[in-house]
């Protein structure tokens, strides 16, 4: 396909047309903008998540495409040039899906001590700060006896309270599933709506912080992204 034609396309458009091969082009595109340095360690994150990720999917496509949709927005509609940041937006659910696999565990690993394994693995691959990105993007190990979205929604807001960068990849991955939910069907739509709604608001003020390094460019268009997904949800929800 084209190179025109994918960077003139929408994330969910190229999904739904070219699926996950077209989203690798697309990435691959962005890649090829960064210098020569940096291309190489971008490609490997790229294919430590196609690892760990090979055998995941989400509803209807492999997971792997909302890694790469979360990559590729943060670079080409975020503006952000900064190699750790696409780095672990690459691997932001590696570890809290497969730290065991990441760290070279065996399963059954506890909790804490596998996810600590596992961002020192990242840090070893990449470097520390990719590492702690990870983890502050990476949920916890819930109480079992509280409710899972409310526990999700005060993670996100703490960590992210702290870690401007950890906000961009979040956002990214947030507004991916928000504007995505409507490629959801049944009880996972629902779900989906349910859990992410309320933290709308919470991203608002996020993103809106002074200490937010993005520009006011990717702001308003974070801005509408997180319009059309509570348009969304309400739809699911409400109507």
């Amino acid at each position: 396909m084209a190179a025109t034609t994918l960077l003139t396309m929408p994330l969910h458009a190229i999904t739904e047309a070219y699926g996950e091969p077209g989203l690798r082009d697309r990435l691959e595109l962005e890649i090829r903008s960064f210098p020569a340095d940096a291309q190489p360690v971008l490609r490997s994150a790229r294919e430590l998540a196609a690892e760990l990720h090979a055998a995941d999917r989400r509803t209807r496509e492999p997971y792997l495409n909302h890694l790469l949709r979360v990559a590729v927005r943060i670079i080409s509609y975020y503006g952000v040039r900064d190699v750790d940041v696409i780095v672990a937006a690459l691997l932001h659910d590696a570890v809290e899906d497969h730290p065991e696999e990441l760290a070279g565990l065996p399963a059954g690993t506890p909790h804490a001590e596998a996810t600590d394994a596992a961002v020192a693995e990242l840090a070893r691959r990449f470097n520390p700060r990719v590492g702690e990105l990870v983890r502050s993007v990476t949920n916890p190990e819930y109480d079992p006896g509280r409710d899972r979205h409310e526990q999700y929604r005060e993670h996100v807001a703490e960590s992210l309270h702290r870690d401007p960068w950890a906000r961009v990849i979040k956002v990214s991955d947030f507004t991916d599933n928000g504007v995505g939910v409507i490629h959801a069907t049944g009880d996972k739509a629902r779900s989906s709506a349910a859990k992410y709604r309320p933290l709308v608001p919470t991203f608002r003020e996020l993103i809106g912080r002074a200490d937010t390094p993005l520009s006011e460019t990717a702001k308003e268009h974070i801005y509408d992204q997180l319009d059309l997904a509570e348009r969304r949800f309400a739809a699911i929800l409400d109507g």
